[in-house]
């Protein structure tokens, strides 16, 4: 009897796992692209090495770095900048309040 029910339990896993691979309705799968050539890989290895050249020239050191990086705030400015973050955080704590 458990040889059966195990027989059983393996028969519908099959099915089970044998059906998740087949297409969907109206889906054909593709077929398999033939490898690359030689050829086909050296000439795609130019291009991406022309191509970053090309970056490499056009890019500068600290290009990533922001153009106002060296120009700091006053402390004036970042006084008044402190003002206006506090009026707007008690304006946000006092908001509407919502009725229970």
């Amino acid at each position: 009897m458990k040889q059966l029910l195990l027989m059983l339990a393996a028969a519908v896993l099959m099915v089970g796992s044998a059906g998740a691979q087949t297409a969907a309705p109206g889906q054909d799968r593709s077929s398999a692209s033939p490898p690359a050539t030689q050829s086909e890989k050296a000439d795609a290895k130019a291009a991406r090495k022309s191509e970053g050249k090309k970056v490499a020239k056009s890019s500068k050191s600290g290009d990533d770095q922001p153009t106002n990086a060296s120009k700091s705030a006053t402390k004036a400015e970042r006084d008044a900048a402190k003002a206006h973050r506090k009026t707007e955080g008690a304006k946000a704590a006092k908001g509407p309040k919502e009725p229970n």
